[in-house]
């Protein structure tokens, strides 16, 4: 997730570069994290401020088709999980106006999860990649030639770690180069969903010796 998400769907909304976060010290509150980020109705409300930045617990239960208390017993704890943000200058007594918060999360390493935290993160991932299998076929649908809005690559080549890192770091500042906030976006600009993973194409082999 080091990418920030269009939609909290784990998705890249470029743009400025977003504040680390949220990335919980403990296992138990990263736990709590997935856990948030695959609730159904949580996910919804977070999908919903994606596309609308600015709403209240009226307007996002009228979108969704539940109680105003739900929505707001949801957005107090995506609050508190830092995802989302109160918005002062709008909000006034009992109403309260709220909007996303980039996200910039990075998973601990392996030896640092609990099992309950790897489940958790498991099924987020998993949810990520059946909303992305859906981008891929809309890819497919969609391309219109080198000149239009959907454009794709697949590659394989061989890099040392270093150069895969390097790599990395230069598609996070062309994201920042030319990607936009919403509020900063030119005319005719749309929200463009990325996706980027780089792993070997085969996992490292331990020769007999050195496994001894």
């Amino acid at each position: 997730m080091a990418a920030q998400p269009p939609s909290p769907a784990g998705s890249p909304q470029a743009g400025p570069a977003p504040r680390p976060g949220p990335n919980p010290p403990t296992s138990a509150e990263r736990t709590e994290l997935y856990r948030t980020l695959t609730n159904p109705v949580r996910r919804r409300v977070l999908d919903y401020l994606g596309r609308c930045q600015e709403a209240n617990s009226t307007s996002v239960a009228r979108a969704l088709g539940e109680s105003t208390g739900t929505t707001s017993y949801h957005l107090r704890k995506l609050a508190e999980q830092e995802l989302i943000a109160e918005i002062p200058e709008r909000s006034g007594g009992r109403e309260r106006w709220w909007r996303l918060l980039p996200l910039d999360h990075r998973p601990a390493a392996p030896g640092d999860r609990s099992p309950e935290e790897q489940a958790a993160l498991r099924q987020f991932r998993a949810q990520q990649l059946s909303a992305d299998i859906e981008l891929a076929l809309r890819a497919e649908e969609e391309f219109a030639g080198p000149d239009g809005w959907v454009q794709g690559s697949r590659a394989g080549c061989y890099m040392s770690r270093p150069e895969l890192l390097q790599f990395y770091d230069e598609y996070l500042a062309l994201l920042r180069k030319y990607g936009h906030a919403r509020a900063d976006a030119p005319d005719g600009a749309r929200l463009i969903a990325l996706r980027f993973f780089a792993l070997p194409a085969t996992p490292v082999e331990v020769s007999p010796d050195r496994a001894s």
